[in-house]
């Protein structure tokens, strides 16, 4: 029987205060922290994703924290290798690939159960899990996940609306597969992990948008796609600027 256990803990979009009671307690139960440091890989500065670990860390624990960091393994990003979809996918399995190995070797160097704080809730566009899966593969340890309040919902609760029509559904992808949604006629979109807000074609349609959503700098704006568009590419570089990372997540709705 496994003797170790792997928690994945989901801590929410980033304000400390809407981290579950279930995520504090899996918080206190580990030994140690394994968290990836990106610094040196996608920005020269500390790593602001770690720094806002650090302090969730603090805020809900009665002691200090052992944080083990991990350098984050690089990722293809260049448009010749990930171009299409199979490349793509190819460039995020060898990167996740990478990252498998970068855990094993902390786990093998540090005693103890350990937990993973996931950035809003791990079961959307998270690959934690995937990772964890690959690493039970190689050795034998137990595993656990706590769901965290998730971008999605807090995106909604900013906004005070519903996410869909009664009775209706809702498509929620990336920004790399809108196009995709659009074309096969989903009118009411979650999007995620966007590159970009160009939404071409798509101007008269509704947009409700959210960036670093529970973060002290996060950002709302919502209305007409024509009229919003620049407010919302604007403010995509405020926080990249200001925060060093950005993340953000829209409801896109054709008016009837």
């Amino acid at each position: 029987m496994p003797e170790r256990r792997i928690r994945i803990i989901g801590v929410g979009p980033g304000d400390p205060e809407q981290v579950t009671f279930e995520a504090v307690a899996a918080m206190r139960s580990v030994d140690w922290f394994l968290v990836v440091d990106k610094t040196g890989v996608s920005t020269d500065r500390p790593d602001p994703l770690v720094v806002a670990r650090e302090r969730l860390l603090a805020r809900h624990l009665d002691g200090p924290a052992t944080i083990v960091r991990v350098t984050d393994a690089p990722r293809e990003r260049r448009a010749e290798f990930t171009g299409t979809d199979d490349q793509y996918r190819a460039a995020v399995t060898a990167w996740h690939e990478a990252r498998v190995d970068r855990y094993l070797a902390a786990l093998s160097e540090n005693d103890g159960d350990v937990g993973l704080l996931v950035w809003g809730d791990p079961a959307f566009y998270d690959s934690t899990i995937r990772i964890v899966d690959r690493i039970t593969e190689r050795i034998a340890v137990d595993v656990d996940v706590i769901p965290g309040i998730s971008s999605i919902q807090l995106l909604a609760a900013r906004h005070a609306i519903v996410l869909h029509g009664v009775g209706r559904p809702l498509h929620v992808t990336t920004g790399r597969a809108l196009r995709d949604a659009v074309d096969a006629g989903h009118d009411n979109i979650v999007a995620m992990l966007n590159r970009d807000v160009a939404l071409p074609g798509l101007d008269d349609w509704r947009i409700w948008w959210g960036g670093n959503l529970g973060a002290v700098d996060e950002v709302l704006v919502a209305g007409r796609v024509g009229d919003v568009r620049a407010e919302i590419e604007a403010a995509r570089d405020r926080l990249h600027q200001k925060a060093g990372w950005m993340m953000d997540v829209f409801l896109l709705r054709k008016e009837s």
